[in-house]
């Protein structure tokens, strides 16, 4: 069983800095990915745990946070 994660910041060694193109982008490591999409199909069929819900949000906390960086690296070129 995995730990519940109710703080993004307790996610920070799930992180990699990936190359793409020129730019380093801020990504999830593969098996934390995998634990999101998990974690969206368990949803998706109505059986998260509030735990699991919690733990999800937190999640997309991040990755919200991630793609606003992401996309201001590449903007600046």
């Amino acid at each position: 069983m995995n730990p519940v994660v109710t703080k993004p910041s307790s996610l920070i060694g799930k992180i990699k800095l990936e190359k793409v193109d020129q730019h380093a982008l801020f990504k999830f490591t593969d098996d934390f990915q995998e634990r999101m999409e998990e974690l969206l199909k368990k949803k998706k069929a109505d059986l998260l745990t509030p735990e699991e819900l919690a733990e999800l949000e937190s999640i997309g906390e991040l990755d919200r946070i991630f793609t606003h960086i992401n996309a201001m690296l590449l903007a600046q070129g």
